[in-house]
């Protein structure tokens, strides 16, 4: 029997390995001062990609047993900031029930007023209060939350044997890209969903038909299909997503971010049959 739950995962597992390796190799190595933060500059983007897939392991386990599970979230914890069970109390288990309401959403993109947060304040404040929120909530799921304590002291600890040997090192390889992937990770969320007072999953959020995008994200871009049944595999959301195209409406299709929206620039978009262009491309 296989150690993935699904095929497809092997791949995308692989490569985060891969350049879980180049870290520790530039870490281990690196003499000069600027090496380090060359490194960090040049895996800014690739490893906000990684938090997609992050985000989608806590949907679905990549692993069919917790010790490879965890092994595999300690790495994920070093590219994205986000550790064991953290994305799975606060996005999972509190996001994703109650983002249709956001005076009790987790990730709330509204202020107390009910005016709408722009994407700094959105991103720095819901980043700094994202594991406080994941413990508040895993208060109410003792077993998850004891993943997530016992495992953030794991990273702590790992992470500070790093700073022993090397602080130098260990803060622009590891600490600095941590803290700036949790901040591009939140940040999604918040384009995703920024503005969409709505009752419906097809309303409610904005969708990325882009193919690098999706290839690079593990389609997250099917941000509707994924909150109707966040359970299902990442490979399966296009799929999905077809089945539910006709309930969104045209206007809840966007163009992604750096660098893919200067890819394709007369169609970066492939709407459903039937549909307006919202960028009127």
């Amino acid at each position: 029997m296989t150690l993935f739950r699904h095929p497809r995962d092997r791949f995308p597992v692989l490569l985060f390995m891969c350049v879980f390796a180049l870290d520790l190799t530039v870490y281990f190595t690196a003499r000069s001062w600027w090496l380090p933060i060359l490194w960090l500059a040049l895996w800014v983007i690739p490893k906000g990609w990684i938090c997609a897939w992050n985000h989608h392991h806590q949907h679905v386990p990549m692993f069919r047993h917790a010790l490879p599970n965890r092994l595999l979230e300690v790495v994920f914890g070093f590219q994205t900031g986000v550790i064991s069970n953290a994305w799975f109390l606060h996005h999972v288990l509190g996001h994703h029930r109650n983002y249709l309401d956001q005076d009790k959403d987790e990730s709330a993109w509204k202020r107390r007023d009910g005016t709408t947060m722009g994407e700094f304040e959105y991103s720095a404040f819901n980043a700094l209060v994202a594991y406080p929120r994941a413990f508040r909530v895993g208060l109410q799921h003792p077993r998850a939350l004891r993943v997530f304590l016992g495992m953030g002291v794991v990273q702590v600890a790992l992470l500070g044997l790093l700073f022993w040997h090397d602080w130098y090192n260990a803060l622009f390889v590891f600490l600095l890209p941590m803290a700036v992937s949790l901040y591009v990770t939140v940040w999604a969320t918040y384009f995703h969903h920024v503005g969409l007072d709505a009752t419906e999953h097809t309303q409610a959020s904005y969708n990325i038909l882009h193919a690098g995008y999706n290839l690079m994200t593990g389609n997250l871009g099917y941000h509707a299909a994924h909150h109707a049944k966040h359970g299902v595999h990442w490979s399966q959301l296009p799929e999905l997503h077809a089945q539910l195209a006709k309930d969104i409406p045209a206007t809840l299709y966007r163009q992604p971010g750096i660098p893919f929206v200067w890819t394709n620039t007369e169609a970066k978009v492939e709407l459903p049959v039937g549909s307006a262009d919202p960028a009127g491309t």
